[in-house]
């Protein structure tokens, strides 16, 4: 299946009329993994999404943990790491769940920026007692199912949390909370994503390393090699110039969410990065202008005092700053 147009990442088709930008051709899809090639972009829009879905796509994971009861052979830090790996449903998190840190409604957790589970399990009888995920509750269950345990092995349990001798108990909650894998691997949405261009190394990017034969020891990727439609280009002369033309991917999720949905948040951070980026330079480009009419200060963020006093860079109609004269004349950028 190829789409051309991959929603949110620049490409559209318009009454048959395929305008520029990047494209992508996805070649395999399952329920926790998808494959797909990205062209007609820059390698370093390429590498962007790939570190943008690796760390930066919100997920819902569980963040503290109040044991009220332990009497397993696992100790408490060792019991709440366990649940903090445990993946929870996080679809729709981005929009329907705040961080707690920026919550205006709570000061520690609430269920506009929270989920509390629940766990309580005691072995009444000789034997072990397995305990898994599914033996944890939410607390108060939303719609959207935000924060309940994914389960997908076929015995419906899920992972393994710990096991129990007769007489032991766990009793404990849990608060699971909004937040991105660049704070803690916990809320990673991804177990590992794929990521080669240039597989016959026609960029002599890589300087393989062999005893005999690089090719025997190397092997190539035959499906992204025969891509390329050139398996020969590894022999050809070396062209300084060339640069790649196709990334190739291979996203596989957890459980947390989708494989598009983890494609799709990787694109709309991108683009949330690059609006930010665009509205600052423009309100500095647009008070830039005014600085230079002295009407305000050189970084472009704070208004120049109407009688010409100091301000973060200087005084803009005087010769010195509050530390003395300021190295290039007037002001921090030269005189007005």
């Amino acid at each position: 299946m190829a789409y051309n147009g991959y929603t949110g990442f620049g490409e559209d088709v318009m009454d048959g009329v395929e305008t520029s930008g990047p494209k992508v051709t996805v070649r395999d899809v399952e329920q926790d993994r998808c494959d797909f090639v990205l062209q007609s972009c820059s390698l370093a829009l390429a590498n962007s999404l790939r570190r943008a879905i690796l760390a930066e796509i919100p997920t819902v994971a569980v963040d503290l943990v109040d044991i009220i009861t332990n009497s397993s052979v696992l100790p408490d830090e060792y019991l709440a790491h366990r649940l903090a790996l445990i993946p929870l449903v996080s679809k729709g998190v981005g929009e329907n769940l705040n961080y707690t840190r920026d919550c205006d409604r709570c000061d520690d957790h609430c269920e506009y920026c929270s989920v509390v589970l629940r766990l309580h399990a005691r072995c009444t009888r000789p034997g072990t007692m397995m305990v898994y995920a599914r033996d944890m509750t939410v607390a108060d269950p939303r719609q959207d199912g935000i924060g309940m345990p994914v389960i997908r092995d076929v015995n419906g349990t899920g992972p393994l949390i710990a096991k129990l001798r007769q007489g032991q108990e766990i009793h404990l909650e849990c608060i699971a909370k909004k937040g991105i894998a660049k704070e803690h691997a916990k809320w990673a949405p991804t177990a590992a994503v794929g990521f080669e261009y240039d597989p016959n190394n026609k960029l002599r990017h890589v300087d393989y390393w062999y005893e005999t034969d690089a090719k025997d020891e190397w092997p190539v990727d035959e499906r992204n090699a025969t891509w390329e439609g050139d398996e020969t280009a590894a022999d050809a002369a070396f062209d300084p110039d060339a640069v790649p033309s196709a990334f190739f991917f291979d996203v596989e999720g957890v459980g947390t969410l989708e494989p598009d949905d983890i494609v799709r948040g990787g694109i709309e951070v991108i683009q949330k990065k690059l609006a930010e980026t665009i509205k600052v330079l423009g309100g500095a480009e647009a008070a830039g202008v005014d600085a230079m009419n002295g009407l305000q200060s050189p970084d472009a963020y704070e208004p120049a005092p109407a009688d010409g006093g100091y301000g973060s860079y200087g005084a803009l109609r005087g010769g010195t700053t509050p530390y003395g004269t300021t190295p290039y004349g007037a002001g921090g950028y030269g005189s007005y």
